[in-house]
């Protein structure tokens, strides 16, 4: 039986692991920057109080993948199934990264921060997104269905389309120049001049 190897307080930098398989490994308090995991087989492996930054992680494999606590700035990660990771560590935050095309259906986030983050085409259907920000982030055909945004923070989000009647929206918060995103389907006229 293979033993799982722990990498502590360690620095990665410019490594290159595309389309590789990472297994039996825990990460605690290590820094990856400039490295690509792009295709790359991360399934299984631990990763905690970690912090990504300016990597692609695009189309890893990331099935019961723990992470909690971790920190992602700049990354690229498109295409992730959050869905498939771990339960019991997940928990992170997301600063200027790219995460289109991901999803995050029925997952648990609750003050999860996405800071001026690129969130297209991102499922959040049947996610628990209590008190996330998504803050300066870009919303464009994101999908929110039986989502819970209670005390959400939209207010310096961008082309989000949220049905107020298909989610829990109680205490979210709105810019009121962007309410037009939780009218979009009334096919209203708004007229953001007043004239």
């Amino acid at each position: 039986m293979e033993e799982t190897i722990v990498h502590e307080n360690k620095r990665f930098s410019g490594i290159d692991y595309s389309e590789k398989e990472l297994r039996k490994r825990e990460f605690l308090n290590c820094e990856f920057t400039g490295c690509s995991f792009n295709k790359s087989n991360l399934s299984g492996n631990m990763f905690e109080d970690c912090t990504f930054t300016q990597c692609d992680l695009s189309m890893a494999g990331i099935i019961n993948t723990g992470f909690r606590d971790v920190r992602f700035f700049g990354c690229k990660m498109m295409g992730l199934d959050f869905t498939r990771c771990s339960r019991f560590a997940f928990s992170f935050s997301f600063e200027e990264c790219h995460l289109d095309y991901s999803t995050f259906f029925g997952t648990k986030l609750k003050k999860t921060v996405f800071a001026k983050c690129s969130l297209r085409e991102v499922d959040f259907s049947e996610a628990d997104l209590a008190g996330v920000s998504f803050a300066g982030s870009d919303l464009i055909s994101a999908t929110f269905f039986n989502s819970n945004l209670e005390k959400a923070d939209f207010r310096t989000a961008v082309n989000f389309a949220i049905d107020p009647a298909r989610n829990k929206m109680k205490k979210a918060k709105f810019s009121v120049m962007d309410l037009e995103g939780l009218l979009y389907m009334h096919s209203l006229d708004i007229d953001r001049k007043g004239s």
